[in-house]
């Protein structure tokens, strides 16, 4: 099982991890960390040599509640870095967190390989069509709602079932319009309940069905930490059993805040399957 990176083709058979690089000034976990240059290349280096295969760069903050910006806005925080990141690591392969069709044109034009959609193309109707003319993979992602609003009463029949419906939907659509990479993420904590989102991850092995690689984006949400009753800070244990379980239920790329660990993990793991 391979995707296309810019020619590049990556083997994601055995699991690979997926770095975060959030250059926003309010994400949940790491949100004004990363402000200036040196402090964005320390720690993709950093990323990279604990082994990450992509970073996955974000300028829109989709947390509960986040304050909506521009689109404008939104290019003037991100292309930088990517020309940034790209004359340091020019070998790097860039994931590009955004539902803008806009966005995803420029980012990758200015050298990122990868679009990865919140919105599941629900956000912006040119989207499908702009990742089909640009020839990248996309990450399909499930959400209820918006990030403003996704969190205030998520309510499904079967959870399950419905998000299992929603990307064969929408898989049918890119792939009428010729796009070959899709990866699809079930979006834990986008528009969903605590039990919903281990609901979820328990029935993560059903998703295989959809014949598209799983990527799990689980690391240090509110699902771990609440349920703790503990930090974001303090959810890293946490966020290594999540990934653990959903490794062993079927997913190919974990998209962590902790290369280290979600690296350890898939080590670990590869033995037992």
């Amino acid at each position: 099982m391979t995707i296309n990176c810019k020619g590049t083709l990556v083997d994601i058979s055995s699991p690979k991890v997926m770095g975060i690089l959030n250059i926003t000034p309010d994400s949940f976990f790491d949100g004004g960390r990363y402000k200036n240059d040196t402090q964005i290349l320390s720690q993709v280096e950093k990323m990279l040599t604990e082994g990450a295969t992509f970073i996955d760069v974000g300028a829109y903050s989709s947390k509960p509640g986040a304050i909506h910006i521009s689109e404008d806005e939104e290019l003037k925080r991100i292309v930088p870095v990517i020309d940034l990141l790209l004359k340091n690591f020019p070998e790097i392969i860039l994931s590009i967190d955004t539902f803008r069709s806009k966005v995803a044109q420029e980012t990758i034009h200015t050298g990122a390989a990868i679009i990865n959609d919140i919105s599941g193309g629900k956000m912006d109707n040119d989207m499908f069509a702009t990742v089909a003319n640009l020839k990248v993979p996309y990450i399909l992602m499930h959400m209820q709602g918006t990030p403003q609003n996704m969190q205030q009463n998520p309510i499904y029949e079967d959870v399950t079932k419905e998000i299992i419906f929603f990307f064969a939907e929408q898989i049918r659509k890119l792939q009428q319009l010729m796009v070959n990479d899709i990866i699809i993420d079930i979006g834990f904590g986008f528009g969903k309940t605590i039990d919903h989102n281990f609901e979820i991850l328990k029935n993560l092995e059903l998703f295989k069905s959809l014949d598209a690689p799983i990527l799990a984006g689980i690391s240090r949400k509110s699902m771990l930490y609440k349920t703790l009753g503990i930090s974001a800070q303090e959810a890293l244990n946490a966020t290594t059993s999540a990934n653990t379980i959903a490794l062993l239920n079927g997913a190919h790329i974990l998209r962590v805040h902790d290369v280290k660990e979600a690296m350890e993990a898939v080590k670990i793991v590869s033995q037992v399957l």
